[in-house]
């Protein structure tokens, strides 16, 4: 169990005194947990201005996130804040039996992300909106990331399509989820579209199903959001791939240390 104080008082300070008779290693909070949070506010508030990011852009499909987890294998930092936030990051990024951490814990756990890293190299991270799934990134860190520099992933539809296929295996496999997700575009690409997706579904034809959603709705999505929030997107340096198998995200991220 964890036991943490709210205010580090003395009653707080008693409680310590018991767990360390039984045998636990206590220490109290000073200022309690309420002290705490002020601390975790005060310090998300100025620390992401300390760091230098590279943003990661990308039509969905790019394997962004696979790039970021390849940068850091190859010893890049990274800041990875969807897997902080165990979401994907749109409307189909709920990760089946995984539920989000509570803004709080979300905020502590991306703390904690940032303290590890050295502001005098490079961070990359993940072009984000100011949601990820029913998170809110905090306002100081996706400011600095929109006045940012840029790099674009542009890999080809058929490239997307697969990888999607592989990296969403989970919705194919949950076939009610996956259309219980779908439901909440209903009101931005009409009923007609979304039962024709459905019939998709249930046809089993799903690269013909990811092409639809790509084409239809997260592209435009995407041109969009990115022209409207990323200072460097104009200017980003473009990465073309049509090969988003492992090996091919291995040689993209590659090819951004060096460059």
């Amino acid at each position: 169990p964890l036991i943490y104080c709210w205010r580090g008082g003395k009653r707080s300070g008693a409680m310590t005194h018991i767990l360390r008779q039984i045998g636990w290693d206590a220490e109290v909070l000073e200022g309690g947990y309420k002290n705490y949070r002020r601390n975790v506010i005060s310090e998300l508030s100025i620390l992401p201005q300390q760091f230098k990011f590279q943003v990661i852009t990308g039509a969905t499909g790019s394997a962004k996130t696979s790039v970021l987890t390849a940068l850091g294998k190859q010893g890049a930092q990274v800041l990875d804040l969807e897997n902080l936030a165990k979401h994907k990051g749109s409307v189909l990024g709920n990760l089946l039996n995984q539920p989000q951490p509570s803004q709080k814990h979300f905020e502590s756990l991306l703390l904690q992300a940032l303290r590890k890293l050295d502001p005098t190299d490079v961070v990359y991270v993940e072009a984000e909106s100011k949601k990820i799934g029913q998170l809110q990134v905090p306002d100081s860190l996706l400011e600095i990331m929109r006045q940012s520099p840029c790099i674009k992933i542009a890999a080809s539809l058929e490239a997307r399509v697969d990888f999607l296929q592989r990296d969403y295996d989970y919705m194919i496999e949950n076939q009610a989820f996956l259309k219980q997700q779908l439901e909440f575009l209903k009101e931005i690409v009409g009923k007609e579209t979304l039962n024709q997706w459905y019939e998709l579904i249930d046809n089993n034809a799903w690269g013909a199903l990811v092409k639809e959603l790509l084409i239809r709705h997260y592209d435009k999505l995407y041109s969009r959001s990115q022209n409207q929030n990323y200072q460097g997107f104009i200017s980003a340096q473009e990465f073309s791939t049509d090969d988003l198998s492992d090996t091919g995200i291995d040689a993209l991220a590659k090819q951004i240390i060096q460059n």
